[in-house]
């Protein structure tokens, strides 16, 4: 009798564990799903302002206020490709994947117990070593202890410039920031997307902002339509906001650009063998323009995917300058063939 009550309490009590189990499975699902919706709402507002600002700019200044047909066709064209170039920029922006991490820089499971296991720095280093070494991994960036830098969140061996990104919870190659504007982060990958829509969307605002201008006075003499008059108001005073906004998040990263760094990098210089270098992979201001916009110039203002390398292996400057040594060698040694040559020749005849 007393074994078929602790047999029905077990059951009972394994019951109502699981049913816990169960509804704390469903209750991390819901709040899941509730944190995913809201990382989309700063979207959403961006979105939500630029479909105004197109009712405002072509319904309500260009249609109902412009009295001249050529004014209101040269506005409507440049405001049109200006919107286009932003909304396209913006959307490679957010759906750019990641570029992938290949498989060799994850530890297999194998070699994950064994870092796991050891509890001596030294040791652990040689283990990572020895990993690198066999895989012939091409990296150079190191941790400040001098090891190569592990994530200890994916187990894998980090790319040379790449880092984890606890909101979207995984390694980035060339990770820049993550943009809750976005919802995405800016890297590798859509690095040059972001910085066309910076770029298009101080244009379009500051564009936005000269032409209404002339019909924002015109609002306190009261000479516009009586419902149109308040979006005209508003436009100017949101495409002002927002140009004096991006201006100088936009300069700021062309800045970057042009020395080949990222933001984290800006704060905190990449770790190498010999140290610490903030400029180890400028390369010059056009070199360094083109590892990010691609060389092909007319592809440059396009949101198409121009960058140059994989994301994996970035060339340094130290290698630069010693190719640079190795060419201009090459030339000195063949312009000293050639005086000896010349010497020589005079001196048969």
């Amino acid at each position: 009798m007393s074994t078929r009550v602790h047999n029905n309490y077990s059951m009972a009590r394994s019951g109502s564990l699981s049913g816990r189990q169960s509804f704390g499975r469903r209750l991390r699902t819901r709040c899941d799903i509730c944190i995913r919706i809201f990382k989309w709402l700063p979207v959403l507002f961006i979105v939500s302002v630029l479909s105004w600002g197109y009712y405002a700019y072509v319904i309500q200044l260009c249609v109902f206020n412009i009295d001249l047909i050529v004014v209101k066709i040269f506005y409507l064209s440049i405001f049109h490709v200006l919107y286009a170039m932003t909304l396209w920029s913006y959307w490679q922006t957010i759906f750019t994947d990641s570029a992938h991490i290949p498989r060799d820089f994850w530890l297999p499971p194998t070699e994950k117990e064994k870092l796991l296991q050891e509890t001596n720095e030294e040791n652990q280093k040689r283990l990572i070593e020895q990993y690198v070494f066999d895989r012939s991994l091409p990296i150079q960036c190191r941790a400040y202890n001098g090891m190569y830098r592990i994530c200890e969140n994916c187990f894998m061996i980090k790319p040379d410039r790449a880092h984890h990104c606890s909101v979207c919870d995984q390694c980035v190659l060339k990770m820049d920031h993550h943009c809750p504007w976005v919802n995405h982060c800016v890297s590798f990958s859509n690095y040059k997307f972001f910085i066309l829509f910076l770029g298009y969307a101080f244009t379009l605002c500051l564009f936005s902002a000269i032409t209404s201008f002339p019909y924002f006075l015109k609002f306190w003499k009261n000479e516009l339509t009586e419902w149109g008059k308040f979006h005209i108001l508003f436009l100017f005073f949101v495409s002002i906001m927002f140009a004096i906004s991006l201006i100088s998040l936009f300069g700021y990263h062309i800045y970057l650009v042009l020395l080949n760094r990222s933001t984290l990098e800006s704060f905190r210089a990449p770790v190498f063998a010999g140290g610490p270098d903030r400029n180890a992979y400028n390369l010059g201001k056009y070199k360094n323009f083109c590892q990010v916009f691609g060389e092909n110039r007319i592809s440059w203002f396009l949101p198409l995917y121009t960058s140059k390398g994989s994301g994996i292996v970035f060339e340094q400057k130290n290698d630069y300058e010693d190719n640079d040594k190795l060419l201009n060698g090459d030339d000195e040694d063949r312009e000293e063939e050639a005086i000896i040559e010349r010497t020589s020749t005079s001196g048969i005849h």
